[in-house]
């Protein structure tokens, strides 16, 4: 696990709180206010900045992010565009905030993954999420990421069986991201009553921190799952509060959250 990823779960814990893993996208709606956002969500209390880059076929995302997906891509929003001139200025914002990169595998792939491994470093990239590489199908891009110091984030589905779950888990870097939902991100009312359950077998087999995240979107869905996983990650109901309200109010959001996440 990178050490900045480490530090930050850490630092959580030590003040007796679930971490906010908080998620938006690069470029919406444009380059430079994506920046606002990333920083007043750190100002609300995130522990952890998910960076979405936009693909064309968000196949993981609800409505919201995928309307948040067209207008960075309008926006001119490409991975280059966001190492080169978001990541820097949100690193520069917020220096001792672990940043993470969620897209799909198309768009690394077409950079290049040993490329993208290296730039991502150099920018301070610290781990990358990408829903739709299989566990079965990550090994070079694993071996580019380890070679860099990029952890690759694994997933872990509700339909992954346990057996499966345990051994994403065991094998992981950076930390393991438990889907709570079946189905894209988005904004529920409740959470699947087996939950705890699942989150309890991947924490017993995992050597890194576990997460909740798709469906998380205030401190009353955030809070059962403290006593079960290390932190959780917000995405739509950051994103649809940002691009109603502007940064002001992921801010707010991201505090009212971190209210609900301590032990």
């Amino acid at each position: 696990m990178s050490a900045e990823l480490g530090k930050a779960f850490a630092r959580a814990k030590a003040r007796g709180e679930g971490a906010l893993v908080a998620y938006a996208m690069a470029g919406d709606p444009d380059l430079p206010k994506s920046v606002e956002v990333f920083a007043a969500m750190v100002e609300g209390g995130a522990d952890v900045l998910e960076i979405g880059v936009a693909f064309s076929d968000p196949i993981a995302d609800g409505p919201v992010i995928q309307a948040a997906s067209e207008r960075a891509l309008k926006a001119g929003a490409t991975l280059r565009r966001v190492l080169d001139e978001v990541v820097p200025e949100v690193r520069r914002r917020c220096p001792e905030t672990p940043l993470v990169i969620m897209t799909y595998v198309n768009v690394i792939m077409a950079m290049g993954e040993e490329r993208y491994a290296k730039l991502a470093r150099e920018r301070g990239i610290a781990g990358t999420i990408l829903p739709d590489l299989p566990p079965e199908e990550s090994a070079s891009i694993r071996a580019a990421f380890d070679k860099e110091g990029v952890d690759l984030v694994p997933l872990c589905a509700p339909t992954t069986p346990p057996a499966r779950a345990e051994a994403i888990a065991k094998d992981a870097r950076g930390f393991v991201y438990c889907v709570s939902v079946a189905g894209v991100t988005g904004m529920r009312a409740e959470l699947p009553p087996d939950l705890s359950q699942r989150l309890d077998l991947v924490k017993r087999a995992a050597s890194v921190p576990v997460v909740a995240g798709f469906g998380i979107s205030n401190a009353e869905t955030a809070r059962p799952l403290v006593a079960h996983a290390d932190g959780v990650v917000v995405g739509s109901a950051l994103v649809k509060a940002a691009h109603a309200d502007g940064p002001a109010a992921a801010k707010q959001l991201c505090a009212d959250i971190k209210r609900g996440l301590k032990r």
